[in-house]
């Protein structure tokens, strides 16, 4: 961002991380290899902590650390946890993302060291063991059965990975981990910060926020285990894996272990031998192993472009006959690059074929709280948005996330973030402190774990080494070296800015904002923020929620505040003195709808203006996309989701309710589309799918807001290729006789059997906005006229009726098929016409998948919507239709 302000992990150790493994001062016998190898390797997860603040700890470390300690009084933590999590979960404190309650914990609480304490049980000390750890934040000192076996200086960084050999440690029976968790400063330590996104939490996210491996096995581990794939572009006749894994001897003699593998009916193998403690890298190469060489690959695609084919690789090093480690790895066979075009443009491909990066910014819980399901709900409406891609500028989520990514075809741009120590030595005067010499290592080991962790994920298509800023040479040798070990297998981005580094040379993206609001043309002139190039974040700013959220999230006087005051500071949008109002947004509300008239009529007003300002910016990079003059290759809207109730930067909420924000942009991507240019008014047919379409016809009809058609016209025999490719229709004149000043644009685009495909309403006026680019700062370009949109306000009441019919299915779910007719009398049409399902109390049913919703209906016209959701998200009710619009009077009718 650009800021002038009990699970079993399937990953496998990194040979390049961070890796502590210590000698024990050890009453244990050494016991010999066949012995060590009889136990069978396991990995389990600790199932959870008792934490305390260490000002309420008096007992020293040797005690704290000791089985039966007595941890009387402490929090239950989870197995990932930040402290502020914990005591959340426990209910120390009121809901923190309701009004001001966040401003009442006391950060002073946070400013000592906690305990995080929790027992494992070995029943056979013969095997070896482990601790297996990132997520750390800050950093911490770590305690086995009374013993101290790491500190703080080793201990250090969120994305580190540490393993610890606690063999001579842990005895028969309940053992004992502890940590000593030590404050987070983001500006200080390499770990994670919240930047500008939302008032950031006061314990500052420490913790421990990963899983706690124990891993026990035989005499020889095996570490490090991937795939390097190579895939025949453009045929993809072909594929060759190679193999790697690390085989490591970590007992006192040698050992000669058989190292095996197979990737479905492909297996493989070696005998290796290992002096003691010799650690050895294994590489199984096509050339030496034929049958590592794939004909007819199933190869993984991007959602919407194929299917997501993922292989598996098992692999084991056996000793004397018994199983001393295994290793999993699911990987995914397909092709990544992404080139600079003519105009210095970052262009991705995958498999050969070019395509439009149309992403979000992802935000994790504001207390990194990981709920798979929440994640997953996220997810999938990424998907139902159209979306192919989405950005974790740090805060990089858990292994299962990037699971998720390559089951849905979702792809990933994972990066470190900007604003604090991450690029303190080279942001100039921007937050974060200088490097000492003591954070190098810390950062090489933080890439070398994430690389190792995210490089056999093919949702992920590159890092970013930097974000506002590019990384200094040093540095950036740091990221590389440690990514060239690991094999990573696609483009490294010096920075999600217009800068370059040395070795990873220019960007070919750019952070030229806008951040705050901006008026829908903007989005198709190709400077600062407009549809040209890559634009790694941006957006019109503010994303005010549903009036269900917003009374979920604010009190009563704040809610009079947001509509009444636009000079007010918002606690709710951002702790940045730039974003700390809402005066920007507010002024071209009033400017170009009319001044609110109440908190009702705050919220349509806005719900209207995020509609047809987050679908110009997505159409206009789609129109875009195959120009012959600086084409748009990517834009990422800031933000997708927020990590808690927020005013700002959010198609969806955190609550998963959908505003214009979410349907203007699901309208915007939809695979065949017909849209409207807002410079120079032409009537765009683009197909993102990979087959041409032919045998289309586009119509646009102009309406004044009483109903009154004034300008028709239809193209036919319309063809448009695949990829995303675009025809012209045709181009409205830019005078029409009769036209009032607000009025109404109705694209329809039907097939050759004269079916619709797409449907597309916009409300335009006569008058355009202005915009002053000589005057545009990091954040936003200033508007000096405004179009004129008051006339909607004169629309005439428009009925809509409503029915709807649910049908359970076997797998939790239910869909509601909803229809929707424009009734009644009179010819205005009824405009952004919304249908939220409730439960018996009036509350939204969320998540929801919606067909299509906030549709507009003229006289006579009808359309059918579906809704499905988990049928226990009804909590037993029968589900009901809330329906509303701009000139629909709201009611509530059963479904």
């Amino acid at each position: 961002m650009f800021h002038r302000r009990p699970l079993v992990r399937r990953r496998t150790a990194a040979a390049a991380v961070l890796t502590l493994t210590l000698a024990l001062l050890s009453g244990v016998q050494e016991a010999t290899p066949a012995a060590r190898a009889a136990v069978a390797p396991t990995t389990t997860a600790l199932s959870g902590y008792a934490i305390q603040s260490t000002a309420a700890v008096t007992d020293p470390a040797a005690a704290v650390s000791s089985p039966g300690y007595p941890a009387t009084g402490w929090y239950r933590a989870g197995p990932r946890s930040t402290v502020l999590a914990a005591l959340l979960a426990a209910g120390k404190y009121a809901d923190p993302f309701y009004s001001t309650n966040q401003k009442k914990i006391p950060a002073a609480d946070f400013a000592v060291p906690w305990w995080y304490r929790s027992d494992f049980t070995v029943a056979d000390t013969s095997a070896r063991t482990y601790l297996d750890f990132s997520g750390v934040v800050s950093a911490a000192d770590v305690f086995v059965n009374g013993r101290q076996v790491a500190d703080r200086g080793a201990v250090a960084g969120a994305y580190t990975r540490h393993e610890l050999d606690i063999t001579s440690a842990v005895r028969s029976g309940t053992n004992t981990v502890a940590f000593r968790v030590q404050p987070n400063d983001p500006r200080k330590h390499l770990t994670m910060g919240w930047i500008d996104w939302l008032q950031p939490p006061p314990d500052e996210n420490m913790g421990i926020v990963r899983d706690v491996l124990v891993r026990r096995g035989g005499p020889v581990a095996l570490r490090d285990a991937h795939v390097v794939t190579s895939l025949a572009v453009p045929s993809l006749a072909s594929a060759e894996l190679t193999v790697k894994a690390l085989a490591r001897n970590d007992s006192a003699n040698t050992v000669t272990t058989t190292v095996s593998g197979t990737i479905g009916a492909v297996s493989f193998g070696q005998d290796v031998t290992l002096a003691p403690h010799e650690s050895r890298a294994i590489t199984f190469t096509p050339a030496a192993h034929p049958q590592l060489r794939i004909a007819s690959p199933r190869v993984w695609w991007p959602a919407g472009m194929g299917e997501q084919a993922l292989y598996a690789l098992d692999m084991t090093a056996s000793v004397s006959g018994g199983i001393s480690d295994t290793a999993h790895e699911s990987f995914g066979i397909r092709d990544v690059k992404a080139p600079l075009d003519a105009a210095g443009a970052r262009q991705y491909s995958v498999n050969g074929r070019p395509l439009l990066i149309k992403g979000g910014g992802w935000s994790p819980d504001e207390y990194l709280r990981w709920d798979r399901t929440y994640a997953e709900d996220r997810l999938r409406y990424a998907l139902d948005l159209g979306l192919n891609t989405i950005r974790l500028e740090g805060h990089i989520e858990p292994d299962e996330f990037f699971d998720l990514t390559d089951r849905y075809g979702i792809l990933t741009l994972p990066g470190w973030e900007c604003c604090d120590k991450w690029e303190g030595q080279v942001n100039g005067s921007e937050p974060g402190d200088k490097w000492s010499a003591a954070d190098y290592p810390v950062a090489k080991a933080s890439m070398a774990a994430e690389a190792a962790r995210l490089r056999d994920h093919p949702s992920v298509i590159s890092f970013l080494v930097g974000s506002d800023f590019a990384p200094d040479a040093t540095i950036e040798k740091t990221y590389v070296d440690a990514l060239r070990a690991a094999d990573w297998p696609t483009p490294v981005v010096a920075a999600a800015s217009d800068n370059s580094a040395p070795i990873s040379g220019r960007s070919g993206m750019k952070m030229s904002g806008p951040y705050d609001w901006v008026p829908p043309n903007y989005w198709y002139n190709k400077q600062e923020g407009g549809a040209t190039g890559f634009n790694s974040e941006t957006s019109a700013g503010p994303d005010i929620p549903t009036l269900d959220t917003l009374r979920r999230m604010m009190s009563p006087a704040e809610l009079d505040t947001l509509w009444k005051n636009p000079s007010a500071k918002q606690y709710h949008r951002s702790p940045s003195s730039a974003f700390a109002t809402l005066g920007i947004y507010d002024a071209a509300l009033t400017g170009r709808y009319g001044a609110p008239t109440g908190l009702d009529d705050y919220v349509r007003k806005a719900q209207l203006a995020q509609y047809e300002n987050v679908r110009a910016q997505y159409e206009a990079y789609a129109r875009n996309a195959k120009d012959a003059s600086k084409p748009s290759t990517g834009v990422v809207y800031w933000m997708f989701n927020s990590g808690w109730t927020s005013l700002h930067w959010q198609l969806v909420d955190r609550y998963l309710d959908q505003g214009g924000a979410y349907f203007g942009a699901k309208k915007a991507n939809e695979p065949l589309h017909v849209q409207y240019s807002y410079d120079d008014r032409s009537i765009a047919v683009v197909n993102s799918r990979h087959a041409p379409v032919s045998g289309l016809t586009a119509r646009v009809t102009l309406f004044n807001t009483d109903g009154t058609p004034k300008y028709d016209r239809t193209a036919t025999g319309l063809t448009v290729g695949g990829d995303g490719a675009r025809t012209t229709a045709l181009t409205v004149p830019a005078n029409v006789a009769g036209l009032s000043t607000t009025y109404l644009a109705r694209l329809l685009l039907t097939d050759a059997t004269g079916k619709e495909v797409s449907r597309n309403v916009y409300w335009l006026s006569t008058r355009a906005d202005v915009l002053d680019y000589a005057k545009t700062d990091w954040y936003h370009t200033p508007t000096t006229a405004y179009a004129d949109l008051k006339g909607l306000g004169t629309m005439a009441k428009a009925a809509v009726t409503a029915t709807g019919t649910t049908t359970a299915k076997g797998d939790g779910t239910s869909t509601t098929t909803v229809t929707l007719a424009r009734t009644g009398a009179g010819a205005a049409p009824a405009l952004l016409t919304d249908v939220h399902l409730v439960d018996a109390g009036g509350a939204p049913v969320l998540p929801v998948h919606w067909s299509d919703n906030q549709v507009s209906l003229w006289p006579g016209e009808t359309a059918t919507l579906t809704a499905t959701y988990r049928t226990a998200d009804l909590h037993g009710s029968a589900p009901r239709l809330r329906v509303s619009g701009w000139n629909t009077p709201t009611a509530t009718v059963h479904g």
